[in-house]
């Protein structure tokens, strides 16, 4: 019975894992390490809920006023992930981050209860049903979807700030919000813009750099 756990629980690390390089290969918020602990303790945790309470069962079996239930354990583990899920959710410049990858924190758990339970060929099509997923909506938004990017860059004037968020326009890249701010180095008087923008997703970092070289004296400082 104990080879039987502990093939439990390494299995669930195993599948868990191979989620996490793919996040890992993404350089998303949580990979390799996070996805493979969290469905490891996930397995741990069922496996003790299963069988952990297995004497104090039988010592309350014929008491009529105790009550267990030995899937307690289990259903804390569904609510407790979603802690490690929102360490992985950034919100940052009116954009959210890291919401798939707190979904695959979250299903990693329960491939890890899976196989806690024994479900093994459950757990494993589940893992891969989560990597084609993964996978097959990164290859089709990545050349059909779109998404919003940061754009901070410097230019000499108003008049080219102007020529640069006209020609962004015309290129089909919605502008989401701008700043404006008018600084000094050195006795030289500039334009900082920050940029909110919505593009399609294929190739759009070389395609807001490329119009930026367009113009002189424009200068990107930041793009993410």
């Amino acid at each position: 019975m104990l080879w039987d756990y502990i093939l439990r629980i390494a299995v669930a690390a195993l599948l868990g894992g191979a989620i996490g390089l793919e996040r890992e290969y993404r350089a998303k918020e949580a990979g390799f390490r996070t996805h493979f602990l969290v469905a490891l303790g996930s397995a741990l945790l069922m496996v003790l809920s299963q069988y952990g309470f297995a004497e104090t069962m039988e010592h309350y079996a014929d008491n009529p006023n105790v009550r267990l239930d030995v899937s307690r354990i289990a259903a804390q583990v569904v609510s407790g992930i979603g802690f490690i899920g929102a360490g992985t959710i950034i919100f940052q410049k009116r954009t959210v981050h890291g919401l798939t990858t707190a979904a695959g924190v979250w299903v990693a758990a329960a491939i890890g209860m899976a196989c806690g339970s024994g479900m093994f060929w459950m757990a494993i099509a589940a893992t891969v049903l989560v990597l084609l997923g993964l996978e097959a909506m990164n290859f089709f938004l990545g050349r059909f979807g779109s998404r919003n990017i940061f754009v901070k860059f410097t230019a000499e004037s108003q008049a080219d700030v102007e020529n640069v968020l006209n020609r962004l326009r015309r290129r089909g890249m919605e502008l989401e919000s701008y700043k404006m701010e008018e600084k000094q180095t050195g006795g030289h008087a500039f334009m900082e813009v920050s940029i909110d923008l919505k593009v399609l997703r294929k190739r759009y970092r070389y395609r807001v750099l490329d119009l930026m070289s367009e113009f002189d004296g424009v200068t990107v400082e930041e793009l993410t």
